[in-house]
């Protein structure tokens, strides 16, 4: 018998799958339980649907998060900090102070997690770091702090 399951069963499939199982396991036990429903022609049509929706919008992220990318990459931005005699910070420069200064320089909303910073930024001085925008998507970022 095939069904569609409707929920995730250990041992048997994902949700919105498509899978074979034994006449009496899916009319007693799946079936009744509302775990999965008759391979139908319109079932199995849901699931195609919900496929090439959940594809289109992985590729709708993509081309977005390529979009973000390329308005970023190789710009500057200019943070300003106060610093001691040898021109080191009080504090330092963190992923949060960048994301914000991309805002209000660039005009592109970042998340602070994407930056990654490799070593913290204590001095006034010119830095490049890296965007992790999407998975597969990165773009260098010039990071200039001053006075």
């Amino acid at each position: 018998m095939k069904v569609v399951l409707k929920q995730d069963v250990k041992g048997i499939g994902k949700k919105d799958q498509l899978v074979e199982v034994s006449d009496g396991y899916g009319r007693n036990f799946l079936l009744p339980r509302k775990l999965a429903v008759e391979a139908s022609a319109s079932a199995v049509n849901d699931i195609k649907n919900k496929e090439s929706a959940k594809q289109h919008h992985a590729e709708v992220e993509l081309e977005e998060a390529k979009a973000a990318a390329a308005k970023i990459d190789g710009k500057t931005v200019t943070l300003h900090a106060k610093a001691g005699q040898g021109g080191r910070l009080f504090g330092a420069v963190t992923a949060k102070d960048i994301a914000e200064a991309v805002e209000k320089q660039l005009g592109q909303q970042m998340d602070k997690r994407k930056f990654v910073l490799d070593h913290e930024i204590k001095n006034y001085g010119r830095y490049e770091i890296a965007v992790k925008v999407y998975p597969g998507v990165s773009a260098k970022l010039a990071v200039a702090v001053e006075e």
